[in-house]
């Protein structure tokens, strides 16, 4: 009886009322007699000590139980919070070569596998041919490559020879075919159950790569006010173009893509014009650039420049060899993608 009157109290309290109102009410009612347990004690001293918030004395956890709990919880990161591997993700300790402490989250260093993925750290193959051009041809082509000029003239009028401006603004718009690209083969894929031959791996990693290009390059140039306003005013325009291009034709959006490479390897090869003029301070190489493309510690801007120059050879000829693709009426997934083309 006693727990029934205590779980009453507590239910009162839930709802709004006073559970010290309610006890003296239910310890005035005759009808209710001390249990047997409780009979060398009082009712109230019964209920007072059921509602205690105290818990009652338990026999302490052994020592493994707590050594267990305490393992739960990681050390404390930046700022103090402590992240629970409750769910068994932790970040593995990773060091360089040298033995110092890895900094980046944004991509890491393969210890498990002896080939470096794409998106992590390699070193870049500077060998490419940088003189490749696509004569276009076709109706499609031509489209394309007047597209692409004509989006050079407000660029060429906006940054004129200010190079580290002009990338950054240049990494925001290559970034986003390869994702755009990557997204729609995946939506294909899960549509059609088919496989893509590899080629939705090889244009997000194309969109990962782009994106370290950006972010090295904001290390070197620190974007003002207006040109982050025009960087999301581009992205937005550019990002809804080129969806609605793939969608009704992907050989043309590949194909854009390729000239735009084209248009950025020109870019980049001016940019080291520049510098080996003096027009440009060849500054020591951010440290974001080293561990990504393994370069050695004494790098420069000029050899940062040069890998993010290959970088671009490559994506143009993956993006103008998938447009082939579909010129002699195969889908991606029919030639296999070029995973790791760097």
């Amino acid at each position: 009886m006693n727990h029934l009157i205590a779980r009453s109290v507590m239910r009162r309290a839930v709802a709004g009322a006073s559970p010290l109102c309610y006890a003296a009410a239910a310890l005035r009612t005759p009808m209710l007699s001390p249990a047997p347990g409780v009979q060398g004690e009082g009712l109230s001293a019964a209920l007072q000590r059921m509602m205690s918030s105290a818990a009652e004395p338990t026999s302490s956890p052994p020592p493994s139980a707590a050594k267990a709990a305490k393992s739960s919880e990681l050390p404390p990161e930046k700022g103090g919070a402590l992240v629970s591997s409750y769910w068994g993700i932790s970040r593995p300790k990773i060091t360089r070569e040298d033995g110092t402490e890895w900094p980046w989250n944004c991509f890491m260093v393969s210890e498990i596998v002896p080939i470096l993925q794409p998106w992590e750290t390699y070193a870049a193959d500077v060998s490419i041919d940088l003189h490749k051009h696509h004569v276009p041809k076709t109706f499609i082509d031509k489209l394309a490559f007047r597209t692409v000029k004509l989006l050079r003239i407000p660029t060429d009028f906006f940054f004129k020879r200010q190079y580290g401006c002009r990338a950054m603004m240049l990494e925001t718009v290559a970034a986003v075919p390869g994702m755009v690209g990557g997204m729609l083969l995946h939506l294909r894929s899960l549509r059609k159950f088919q496989q893509s031959g590899g080629w939705i791996k090889a244009l997000l990693e194309e969109a990962e790569n782009e994106r370290m290009h950006l972010m090295t390059m904001v290390e070197l140039v620190k974007p003002k006010w207006y040109e982050r306003l025009l960087v999301l005013t581009v992205q937005v325009v550019f990002f809804n173009g080129f969806f609605v291009i793939y969608l009704l034709s992907p050989k043309m959006a590949h194909r854009v893509v390729g000239y735009l490479e084209e248009e950025a390897v020109h870019s980049y090869t001016e940019y080291l014009k520049d510098i080996d003029s003096g027009a440009i301070e060849n500054i020591a190489a951010p440290a974001i650039a080293i561990d990504y493309w393994r370069l050695p510690k004494t790098a420069t801007l000029k050899d940062v420049i040069t890998v993010i120059r290959a970088d671009e050879a490559h994506h143009r000829d993956v993006n103008h060899f998938a447009s082939d693709i579909h010129y002699q009426g195969k889908e991606l997934r029919e030639a296999p993608a070029p995973v790791g083309y760097h």
